[in-house]
């Protein structure tokens, strides 16, 4: 399994956002992680990728105890994770603002060939320019994301988080977006956990999904089984509500 969360909880204060969710992600799927504002989805992933401690539970990757550490040992361990909201460096070149990410996703240090090399092959992966001149500057929505996601990809994981990969794009840049995630895993045969509030597009590209309301897992298994869930439909499509 490559990876294996159990009893995961998460307090702030007297909030509980997440409360004893258990899954497993297996060796090369792509599982979605879909729930309604607020049903602990950012807060789980925040805890896989070492951005905050759990309070209880254990998360294991391939095996080994993760659970706690800091985020830099998480993808030195081999987790990337993208942001809901880019962020990329304004000053840096496209292939220098992913060369950085190559940097710093090896324990062990690279060269700098090795590093541009890693820049060139996940800008192409995504489909954006390898020129080394290439700006930033005009970038849309769906440049930014690909951007996002050459820079998780420069680190060579095995386990991609994907936060919110559709947010800010057009019915077309969804589809397209959804296809290279499912290019990605292909290509590189990474396991992905896809959390998206946008569940449409994501449904036809997961091979399983994960509903949480409330820091609660209420569903796991097939997306078709999903969309005809009632407890899921209540809470996440908000049939049933007054």
């Amino acid at each position: 399994m490559m990876l294996a969360v159990d009893g995961l909880t998460k307090r702030f204060g007297g909030f509980l956002a997440v409360n004893q969710v258990s899954f497993e992600a297996r060796q090369g799927e792509i599982l979605g992680l879909i729930g309604p504002n607020g049903s602990g989805k950012s807060t789980t992933f925040n805890l896989i990728a070492g951005n905050l401690p759990p309070t209880a539970g254990s998360i294991r990757f391939e095996g080994a105890d993760i659970g706690g550490l800091p985020a830099h040992a998480i993808c030195h361990k081999g987790i990337a994770r993208t942001f809901q909201i880019p962020r990329p460096f304004r000053k840096l070149s496209l292939h220098e603002n992913v060369t950085l990410a190559a940097y710093y996703g090896e324990v062990g240090g690279i060269t700098r060939a090795e590093a541009q090399y890693r820049a060139e092959e996940a800008l192409g992966l995504v489909g954006l320019p390898t020129d080394a001149a290439a700006a930033t500057d005009g970038l849309g929505a769906a440049a930014l994301k690909k951007l996002e996601l050459a820079r998780a990809l420069a680190t060579k994981p095995r386990l991609l988080l994907a936060d919110e990969s559709l947010g800010g794009l057009d019915a077309a840049e969804m589809e397209r977006a959804a296809d290279l995630l499912g290019r990605i895993r292909s290509q590189m045969g990474i396991t992905i956990i896809w959390v998206e509030h946008i569940v449409g597009v994501l449904m036809r590209i997961v091979d399983r999904v994960i509903v949480l309301d409330h820091g609660e897992k209420i569903f796991e298994g097939a997306p078709a089984l999903a969309a005809v869930d009632p407890r899921v439909t209540e809470v996440y499509l908000g049939k049933g509500r007054s």
